[in-house]
C-alpha cells in the first residue's frame, strides 16, 4: 500500500530514528545495570541519570522529583494510590473529572472499594472544567485533587494550573495530581508558580519514544508512599531494575520534541484548520471537540454510520484514526456520556489525531476518503 496516513498519534506516535538508535545503543553497548558497581554499571547509572535531567529540564523542575515508572498508567497510579494513603489520616475525600484516562478512573473506582470518597465533576458540552466546580466540591477532608491537563478524547485544555492556585488557597493541605500523557511536549508544562501540582505523570510513547516508559513529577515535600516493593530503585518510590533502553529514550525523546515544540504546534493547527475547513462542507459530519480544544485532536461524528466500520473503511484506504467512543465490548465512551454527546453521534464518533509526521498534503486525501465513505455506508 503506498499511500498511509497516520491520525492516531494520541493512541501512539511513532518512535523518531534518534531515540531508536539511542535505544539499541544502550542494549547493545552500555547495557550494564545501573546497580552494579563495576564500570558498565557506573557507565549505565550516568546515562540514566542524563536522562533523569533530560525529562527534568522538559518541566522545569529538579531532576531528583522524577521518578521513573512503565509509562502514564503506572505514573497515575502511583500518584493516587500513594499520594491519597500518605494523607489518609487528615481525610478522605478526593476530587477527579469523569472524563479522565481510565488509569484514573478505574484507580478512583478502587479507591472507593477501600473507603475513599470520590467526588466526579462532570463537564460541560465540551468537555470543559471550571475552577469553579473543583472549589464547590472542596471539602477540609480533600486529600487530593487529580485533573488532566488535556483530555486525549476530545483535546479539551483543562486549567489545571488555575485550578492548582485556586485549591491550595482554600485547602493548602490538599495534594494536586495531573495527568499531562496529551499535554507534555506540546504545550509549556513548567512546574512551580503557574503549575503548582504535588505529581504530574508523563509517557513516553505519544511523544515518539517507546512504549512501557514513563515518568511521575513528585515535588519536594510531597506526601506519597510506595505501591511496589524491591531492591531500592528509584529512592523507594518504584523498585525494580529499571527499564534502561526505554529511559534513555524517553529523555531522548523529551529533549528533542521540547525544543519544537513551537513549530510542531504550528504544524498540526495548519493540519487541523484545514481539515476543519473541509469538513464544515460536509453535512453529515458533526464537530465534537470545541473551538479551543488542542490542536493535536480533533474529534467528529457521522451520525448512521459507526465507528468501527468507518475505521475498518478508512483502514482498507491506509488511513489509521480512532474510535472516539474507546470502545468496551460496545458501550459508549465514557467522556462523550459526561458530556451529554447522545448515544447516536457518540456511537459514530471519530478521534483525529495529528503529529510530526502529518502532512497538509494528506488532508485533501483523507477528505475525499471520507467523503467517499460516507457516500458507500450511509445508510
Amino acid at each position: 500500500m503506498e499511500q498511509e496516513i497516520y491520525y492516531d498519534n494520541s493512541a501512539t506516535t511513532r518512535v523518531r530514528d534518534e531515540v531508536a538508535q539511542c535505544m539499541l545503543d544502550m542494549m547493545c553497548s552500555s547495557y550494564g545495570n545501573p546497580s552494579s558497581l563495576h564500570s558498565k554499571g557506573f557507565e549505565a547509572q550516568q546515562r540514566m541519570e542524563q536522562a533523569r535531567k533530560q525529562v527534568a529540564a522538559s518541566l522545569g523542575c529538579d531532576a531528583s522529583c522524577i521518578t521513573f515508572t512503565s509509562g502514564g498508567t503506572e505514573a497515575d497510579v502511583l500518584a493516587l494510590i500513594g499520594g491519597s494513603e500518605a494523607m489518609k489520616r487528615r481525610g478522605d475525600h478526593i476530587i477527579t473529572t469523569a472524563i479522565e484516562h481510565d488509569a484514573v478512573l478505574h484507580t478512583c473506582k478502587h479507591l472507593e472499594d477501600l473507603g475513599w470518597r470520590v467526588t466526579y465533576l462532570k463537564p460541560d458540552s465540551e468537555g470543559n472544567i471550571t475552577v469553579e466546580q473543583v472549589l464547590d466540591a472542596l471539602e477540609e477532608k480533600t486529600v487530593l485533587v487529580s485533573i488532566m491537563a488535556v483530555n486525549n478524547e476530545v483535546g479539551s485544555v483543562l486549567p489545571i494550573g488555575e485550578i492548582a492556585k485556586a485549591v491550595r488557597r482554600k485547602n493548602p493541605t490538599c495534594q494536586i495530581h495531573t495527568d499531562c500523557v496529551q499535554a507534555w511536549c506540546k504545550q509549556p508544562l513548567k512546574v512551580g508558580k503557574n503549575l503548582d501540582v504535588d505529581f504530574l505523570s508523563v509517557s513516553g510513547h505519544k511523544i515518539y519514544g517507546p512504549k512501557g516508559i514513563g515518568a511521575l513529577y513528585v515535588k519536594k515535600g510531597a506526601k506519597i508512599k510506595p505501591i511496589l516493593f524491591g531492591g531500592g530503585q528509584e529512592k523507594d518510590l518504584r523498585p525494580g531494575t529499571e527499564n534502561l533502553p526505554g529511559i534513555c529514550g524517553l529523555g531522548l525523546a523529551a529533549e528533542l520534541l521540547c525544543g519544537e515544540m513551537k513549530q510542531n504546534e504550528a504544524h498540526v493547527r495548519e493540519i487541523k484548520d484545514a481539515l476543519l475547513e473541509g469538513l464544515k462542507k460536509m453535512p453529515e459530519v458533526c464537530i465534537i471537540s470545541g473551538e479551543n480544544a488542542t490542536p493535536y485532536i480533533l474529534n467528529i461524528s457521522v451520525p448512521g454510520i459507526r465507528s468501527e466500520i468507518m475505521l475498518h473503511y478508512l483502514e482498507e484506504k491506509g488511513i489509521y484514526l480512532s474510535s472516539g467512543s474507546a470502545c468496551a465490548k460496545g458501550g459508549p465512551s465514557h467522556v462523550l456520556s459526561a458530556m451529554g454527546i447522545d448515544r447516536k453521534k457518540g456511537d459514530s464518533a471519530l478521534r483525529l489525531s495529528f503529529g510530526r509526521y502529518n502532512t497538509l498534503e494528506e488532508v485533501p486525501i483523507f477528505l475525499e476518503a471520507l467523503q467517499s465513505a460516507i457516500g458507500r455506508l450511509k445508510r
